[in-house]
C-alpha cells in the first residue's frame, strides 16, 4: 500500500509539472518588454504567484484536514490550466499576468499531496519517490513541450496549454487512486508521532522554540531554490552556453541518472529507525550535495571536468540538498523531538522564503550589474558563492540541533501548547 500511494503521489505531482514547466522549453527569442526578456517576465510572474501561494500555504496547509483533498487538487490545477489558456489567447505582454495566476494554485499542490504520506513508517520511501518527481518530470514535460514546438510546429504561446491537456487523463486517474490511501496506522503513529493540524499559536510556539535552526534552514533553502530554478528555467540557455545542441530528449536524459541515484539514496534512509540519527544523516546529505556542486564547478572552470557531466553533477548536488528539505528532514525533525505537528507548516514556511529568494536572484540578474553575464556563467558563479556559504550554515545548523536534542533528552516531552520559548 505504501508503494502504491507513493507511485500515485509521484504521478499526481508529475502531472502538476505539465501545467507549470513546459513553457521553459521555449526561448521566445527577441521578445523584450520594458527592458527585460519576455521569458524572464514569465518566470518572474510565475515565481511571484508560486511564492504568494507558499505564504498562504503556511496557514492553509498547516491547518489542513483530510476532507476534500482530491477536490482541492483538481480545482487548483484546473485554475492553473485556464490561466495557460488565457496566456495563449491574450496578447503579449498583457498575458504575463496569466503566469502569476498559473503559479498561485500550483504552489499548494505539494502540501496537499504530501498530506497523504507524512507520519508513516515508510514516509522516507514514499517521500523520496514523490520528491524525485520534480527532478524527472521537470525535464520530461519540457521534452514534451519541445517536441510540440519542434516536431508538430505548435505555437510557443499555445504549447503550455496543449502540454497540460495531454496530462489531464493521467492526472484524474492518479488523484482518484491517491485518494484511496488509508490513514496512518497505530504503528505509524507510535514510530513517527501523530500528525495534527497546527493553530496559529502552535505555529508561533514551534518557530520560537527552534528559531535559530529554522532561520539557518530558510537561508540555505533560499539559495538552493534560486539555483534550482535557474537550472530548471534556463536549461536550454545553459546548454547553449556550453556549445551543446539541445535535442528534446536531452532535457530528460540528464535527469534520469539523477532521479535514480537520489531515489535509491533517500529511500535507504527508511532503514534508519532512529529519528535522531536520521535527522543528522540528512544534514550530512545536504552538506555533501552542496560540496558536490562547489567541487564540480571548480573542476569544470579549471578544465578538468566535462561540461556535460558538470550539468549532471550540479543537478545531482542541488537535488541531493534540495529534496531532504521537501518533507524528509522535517518529518524526522518532528519525530525526533516528539511533536505532534505537521510537516506542511515547516515546508511552506521555508518554501515561501525560498521562492522569495528565487525572485530576488532573478531581479538581481536582470537589473543588477551582472545583466551582461550569460545564464551559464551566472549559474556557475552563483554556485561557488552561495553554496559555499550554505555549507557553513548547515554545519552550524547541525551543531545547533545536536545541542537542542541533547537538552530535550533530559526533559519530559512537551506539547505544542506548552512549548518553551
Amino acid at each position: 500500500m505504501s508503494l502504491f500511494a507513493a507511485c500515485m503521489a509521484f504521478l499526481t505531482y508529475s502531472c502538476m509539472y505539465a501545467f507549470r514547466k513546459p513553457f521553459a522549453a521555449a526561448t521566445f527569442d527577441g521578445e523584450v518588454f520594458w527592458g527585460m526578456d519576455f521569458k524572464v517576465w514569465l518566470i518572474l510572474a510565475q515565481t511571484l504567484g508560486y511564492m504568494a501561494s507558499k505564504f498562504y500555504g503556511i496557514k492553509m496547509i498547516s491547518e489542513l484536514t483530510k476532507e476534500r483533498r482530491a477536490i482541492l487538487i483538481f480545482g487548483l490545477i484546473g485554475i492553473s490550466w485556464l490561466a495557460l489558456l488565457g496566456f495563449a489567447v491574450l496578447p503579449a505582454p498583457f498575458n504575463v499576468i496569466c503566469f502569476a495566476v498559473n503559479g498561485f494554485p500550483l504552489g499548494l499542490i505539494w502540501g496537499l499531496v504530501f498530506h497523504y504520506l507524512e507520519g508513516r513508517k515508510f514516509t522516507e520511501m514514499m517521500g523520496s519517490i514523490l520528491a524525485v518527481s520534480f527532478v524527472f518530470s521537470s525535464g520530461f514535460v519540457k521534452t514534451v513541450g519541445k517536441f510540440l514546438l519542434d516536431t508538430l510546429g505548435v505555437d510557443p504561446y499555445w504549447m503550455p496549454f496543449y502540454t497540460g491537456a495531454l496530462f489531464v487523463p493521467l492526472l484524474i486517474f492518479a488523484v482518484l487512486m491517491l485518494n484511496q490511501t488509508p490513514e496512518p496506522s497505530g504503528a505509524d503513529i507510535a514510530l513517527k508521532t501523530e500528525r495534527l493540524p497546527m493553530t496559529k499559536r502552535e505555529r508561533q510556539g514551534f518557530f520560537n522554540h527552534f528559531k535559530p535552526g529554522i532561520i539557518l534552514l530558510v537561508l540555505v533553502y533560499m539559495m538552493l531554490t534560486a539555483l534550482r530554478d535557474i537550472r530548471d528555467n534556463f536549461a536550454v540557455e545553459i546548454w547553449a552556453g556550453l556549445n551543446i545542441s539541445v535535442s528534446p530528449e536531452l532535457l530528460t536524459q540528464t535527469e534520469i541518472p539523477i532521479t535514480l541515484m537520489l531515489l535509491l539514496m533517500m529511500s535507504l534512509l527508511v532503514l534508519v529507525k532512529s529519528n535522531q540519527k536520521a535527522l543528522f544523516l540528512y544534514h550530512g546529505i545536504i552538506i555533501a550535495g552542496l560540496g558536490l556542486c562547489v567541487g564540480s564547478t571548480i573542476l569544470m572552470k579549471a578544465g578538468l571536468f566535462s561540461p556535460f557531466w558538470w550539468v549532471v553533477a550540479t543537478g545531482t548536488g542541488i537535488y541531493m540538498a534540495y529534496i531532504p528539505f521537501n518533507c524528509l528532514l522535517f518529518d524526522r525533525l518532528l519525530a525526533a523531538f516528539k511533536y505532534a505537528g505537521t510537516v506542511g507548516y515547516l515546508m511552506y514556511l521555508i518554501d515561501s522564503f525560498g521562492y522569495l529568494g528565487s525572485a530576488g536572484i532573478m531581479v538581481f540578474k536582470q537589473f543588477g550589474n551582472v545583466q551582461s553575464l550569460s545564464w551559464l556563467h551566472f549559474y556557475a558563479n552563483s554556485i561557488l558563492v552561495l553554496l559555499s556559504v550554505g555549507i557553513i550554515f548547515m554545519i552550524i545548523n547541525g551543531l545547533y540541533f545536536q545541542r537542542k536534542l541533547g537538552r530535550s533528552m533530559k526533559n519530559e516531552p512537551v506539547t505544542l501548547e506548552g512549548l518553551p520559548g
